[in-house]
């Protein structure tokens, strides 16, 4: 199977979690100390000159992830029933 591209060029503001995620007693439920985890993947923004404005406009300290260059290396049906010999030396 191969990954799809689909929403490959959108930026994304991830906050870190100021406090660490605990189950809350009575109910079983997940919770933290900060409400910065709720905006978590919900911020989209077409390029990285947007994410960065919005977060200097915020005053927020931010790090920039690039993405992986992503490598393909072409192949063919055939390739699958090619023998490779052994080179003689």
């Amino acid at each position: 199977m191969q990954s799809g591209r689909g929403k490959s060029g959108e930026w994304s503001i991830e906050p870190d979690l100021l406090t660490a995620r605990t189950p809350e007693p009575i109910m079983g439920w997940v919770s933290a100390g900060d409400t910065m985890g709720e905006l978590k993947y919900r911020m989209q923004f077409n390029d990285r000159a947007q994410a960065i404005a919005f977060a200097e406009k915020q005053g927020w300290e931010y790090s920039v992830a690039e993405p992986a260059v992503r490598v393909i290396t072409p192949k063919n049906y055939l390739d699958n029933f090619k023998t490779t010999r052994p080179q003689d030396e």
